[in-house]
């Protein structure tokens, strides 16, 4: 399995008045664990975007573990769960520096044309990133 890691320092801006991060906060870490990933596989959402394509959110989940504070230096690491060349779920882990998990989730996206949101293959569409996707989502240790 291929995983990303980004690493990301807890900013006073992203707490809430506990002193802790805002649960809201971690989707967008997702986010930022995401694009780490797929650029890492060698692609980027921008090209995406500008051949007229979007990825948009279907499903998200977040579990959380324990808290992240002010000054924290969280890592964020992402996988791809499950790939059926429609349908990405990305899967998230975010530790805190001891490495103690905080926080763990998932994401569904799949890929639409930008003027009618209708659904498109990755795999018709993009037969690299589909290759790419099914060796990240594979089991196997890299």
């Amino acid at each position: 399995m291929i995983t990303a890691e980004a690493e990301i320092q807890v900013r006073y801006a992203e707490t809430d008045q506990m002193g802790v991060v805002y649960h809201a906060n971690y989707i967008i870490w997702f986010e930022i664990g995401r694009t780490a990933l797929i650029e890492k596989l060698g692609f980027s959402y921008a090209d995406m975007e500008n051949e007229g394509i979007l990825s948009p959110v279907t499903h998200v989940e977040a579990f959380y573990k324990k808290p992240l504070t002010y000054g924290d230096h969280a890592t964020v690491v992402t996988s791809i769960k499950e790939y059926n060349g429609l349908k990405v779920v990305y899967e998230y882990e975010i530790k805190n520096s001891n490495g103690n998990v905080c926080v763990t989730g998932n994401s569904s996206h799949v890929c639409v044309k930008k003027e009618t949101f209708r659904p498109v293959s990755i795999k018709k569409l993009f037969p690299e990133w589909h290759s790419a996707y099914l060796l990240a989502a594979s089991k196997e240790e890299m």
